[in-house]
């Protein structure tokens, strides 16, 4: 195991980092608890966006208010936005309203 602050190499029952001295996070085996990783689902924002995405409701559901109205006014400026949205969704690189990213569990 490393140290999330440093880089160093502990050991897997430690506590603190010798080298830096800061706690050790401890994670789960599955890597589950991610603090750049958002709560909402990857594939459910893919699929809002896929069929209602010209109404912004992938931007509603993620948080995001005013680009979601913005994008319901302008039907999602003719579907070129949508599709940049629908891009970046599927690269997992979209991010929510804390700015914590939405990807696929398997794209971490």
């Amino acid at each position: 195991m490393f140290c999330s602050n440093c880089g160093a190499e502990i050991n897997d029952e430690a506590v603190v980092c010798v080298k830096c001295g800061c706690a050790v996070r401890k994670q789960s085996k599955s890597n589950e608890f991610d603090p750049d990783k958002s709560d909402k689902d990857w594939i459910t924002t893919l699929l809002l966006c896929f069929f209602v995405g010209g109404l912004g409701i992938h931007r509603f559901y993620v948080g995001k208010t005013g680009t979601g109205i913005l994008q319901l006014f302008t039907l999602g400026i003719c579907g070129i936005w949508t599709l940049i949205d629908f891009i970046i969704i599927a690269m997992g690189n979209f991010t929510d309203s804390e700015g914590k990213r939405i990807c696929n569990t398997d794209n971490r």
